[in-house]
């Protein structure tokens, strides 16, 4: 048995959405939004819904409230517009549906990313969330950033193996008062 997983506790796949938002892609030439997309499915879990979005405040929002009512899934992926542009607006638009802040997710994203883009990682307002039993997190636009975000955080924090602890095993009680 590894530090980091539990053998004798069964793999429970998650209902994963995935967002992109960004002004200058499609479908086609979406590798941020295939990069997770592919990391999902390949650690064993179920793509619920994929959907490409310009940086609009109101169209994100809306998209966003709807898979968290949506009680088929579980977790909710958003990559771009969480850089400091104008155009930049995934905080703004995802912050209010949020009922609890998970801070550590983006400190240990900046602080992991710093390896690769040294002090540029200042620039990233990535940030992680509950609302509604679901789980949303939101990561800059690059491929690299959501490799390095599945990679290092998100295929353990998803895997109900890993110990100590886990998002999933948490799931059932995030709507508790």
């Amino acid at each position: 048995m590894s530090k980091q997983r539990k053998q004798d506790v069964p793999f429970i796949p998650v209902r994963v959405a995935v967002l992109t938002v960004s002004d200058s892609r499609t479908l086609d030439n979406d590798t941020s939004g295939d990069t997770l997309c592919e990391r999902v499915r390949s650690a064993g879990h179920t793509l619920a819904e994929r959907a490409l979005l310009p940086d609009d405040i109101f169209k994100v929002r809306a998209t966003v409230s709807i898979w968290i009512a949506d009680a088929s899934i579980d977790c909710i992926l958003i990559t771009g517009g969480t850089g400091i542009t104008g155009r930049d607006s995934t905080p703004e638009a995802i912050r209010p549906l949020l009922v609890r802040d998970i801070p550590g997710f983006g400190e240990l994203f900046r602080q992991i990313s710093r390896e690769d883009i040294g002090a540029a990682t200042i620039q990233s307002r990535a940030f992680a969330g509950t609302a509604n039993a679901t789980l949303v997190f939101a990561l800059p636009g690059s491929p690299g950033a959501c490799e390095t975000a599945w990679d290092h955080i998100l295929v353990t924090q998803l895997d109900a193996r890993t110990r100590p602890c886990n998002f999933i095993s948490l799931l059932s009680r995030l709507n508790e008062s």
